[in-house]
């Protein structure tokens, strides 16, 4: 396979400018008041069983304090958050009102791939039922957004993303029941004017970014706590920005990942979360002030180098930049409650027992910004990986390109055994694991419940379209 380093590319300056559709943050107002993003209206058909609807179409919306159309759920950015409980049978019937073809993907949902079909095309204005039972034991964050392949990057990156709340008997713990509880869906953008800026040729080598890094669509908001323990529900719904969080002044804890709960607390300094990825953290305010969410400097792997005749090559991509994405104002008197002990045991699953080791290798073709598994780019007509239902498995992902690529598996929660060759600090469930340029990463996947066609994938999403993705086939 003709490969080429992506930095040495870069120097080529084989791409024009990336930079020509910035809006410069100057020219919007800082700190408005965090807006909490609006909820799915559902009805109850009977006891455990909800019907919902929501429809993509493009939307004139607010966004960092100005007027801006993109493509929408439900007419808002965030599109409204899909709130259920464990045992839900939930009726989601889903209308395209854009004017191309678009799906739904229930990104980390336990449920079956002929629901959450990743393949799935629907066509402007036609629907689609999306009928499941919500997983018991899945209480956690969770979130929507489209997967037509090579589609995905642009109609996310114009703002179709939404967040699904799953609540169980966890959230009822001591320390998390009585806490204030905020969803921070984390996402930037670019504008030409009023639209959405278009994707450049860097854009699909690098992944899109945006200038303005938004929460919820506000830009620096000012989240005045009522309470002195906050529950933050964070996801990450950029194409392909890094977020590596810090609150000024204060730990953040642990409490869940992309399934759902951990164990007990872990204390943690930084949180890094890559495209796709959730986490839920509590934090306790014991001082009074003003704090600020930051998201600190990440190289993930890019940088910005003089293009050939001395033209400025300003990526889209590259060493980023430390940004506030909100304050924090604690309360008087603060008298944050005590940490959780513990929440539930996970199950530990036992690589010794797989039935089959397999090998996802990540690689790159930069010079046709071509991204490859295995050295074979996405074929819909092609299954990679054939599994037996029932069976544990063990997939060891190696990145060889030189970025960072964050794997996605659907439909399968699995859980991390080791990164290069150091076992997890804790257990916990997942459907996102970064691994940064050489990583060897090796997980357990539990083949449970539902066959099917599934499919696995960079989630910068660029990426995925430009051919990283591969398809698993679970059957009987």
């Amino acid at each position: 396979m003709n490969q080429i380093n992506r930095r040495t590319l870069i120097k080529l300056g084989a791409f024009g400018l990336a930079g020509g559709y910035a809006l410069s943050q100057s020219n919007v107002p800082a700190k408005p008041t965090f807006p909490e993003p609006p909820v799915l209206k559902t009805k109850m058909l009977k006891p455990g069983v909800l019907e919902a609807e929501v429809a993509a179409a493009p939307s004139q919306v607010n966004i960092a304090g100005r007027k801006a159309t993109l493509l929408t759920y439900g007419g808002s950015f965030p599109g409204p958050t899909l709130r259920v409980r464990e045992g839900d049978r939930v009726r989601l019937n889903f209308i395209n009102r854009l004017t191309e073809v678009t799906n739904l993907h229930l990104h980390g949902l336990h449920v079956s791939p002929t629901v959450d079909d990743p393949l799935a095309m629907i066509d402007p204005g036609q629907s689609r039922l999306y009928e499941f039972t919500v997983p018991r034991g899945s209480a956690g964050t969770y979130w929507y957004h489209p997967h037509i392949h090579k589609e995905v990057a642009p109609q996310l990156f114009a703002g179709l993303a939404g967040a699904i709340v799953v609540e169980g008997p966890l959230d009822a713990t001591p320390g998390v029941k009585e806490a204030e509880e905020h969803l921070l869906v984390l996402k930037d953008f670019a504008l030409v004017g009023s639209r959405i800026a278009p994707h450049n040729p860097m854009d699909w080598m690098n992944g899109k970014e945006g200038n303005l890094v938004l929460v919820n669509g506000a830009l620096r908001p000012m989240l005045r706590a009522q309470k002195s323990t906050l529950r933050l529900r964070l996801l990450n719904a950029s194409n392909a920005r890094y977020y590596r969080l810090q609150l000024e002044g204060h730990p953040l804890y642990l409490i869940a990942t992309d399934g759902g709960f951990v164990e007990k607390p872990v204390e943690l300094s930084e949180l890094l979360l890559a495209p796709g990825e959730r986490a839920e953290v509590l934090v306790r305010l014991s001082k009074e002030g003003n704090f600020k969410l930051q998201a600190l400097p990440y190289d993930r792997g890019s940088t910005g180098m003089m293009g050939m005749g001395g033209m400025q090559n300003m990526m889209s991509a590259g060493p980023s930049q430390l940004e506030t994405l909100l304050t924090v104002v604690a309360p008087s008197k603060p008298r944050p409650l005590p940490l959780p002990a513990s929440f539930a045991p996970l199950e530990r699953l036992d690589p010794a027992k797989a039935r089959v080791t397999r090998r996802v290798v990540f690689s790159e073709d930069m010079m046709a910004s071509r991204f490859f598994i295995n050295e074979k780019a996405f074929d819909a007509g092609r299954v990679d990986f054939t599994g037996r239902l029932g069976d544990l498995e063990v997939w060891e992902i190696e990145n060889k390109g030189d970025m960072d690529h964050p794997f996605h598996l659907h439909t399968y929660p699995f859980q991390v055994l080791e990164r290069n060759g150091v076992a997890e600090p804790f257990r916990s469930w997942k459907d996102v694991v970064n691994l940064k340029k050489d990583d060897l990463v090796r997980i357990a996947v539990p083949l449970r419940d539902f066959g099917g066609l599934s499919v696995y994938h960079c989630h910068i999403v660029e990426h995925e379209d430009r051919g990283m993705m591969g398809t698993l086939e679970v059957g009987g």
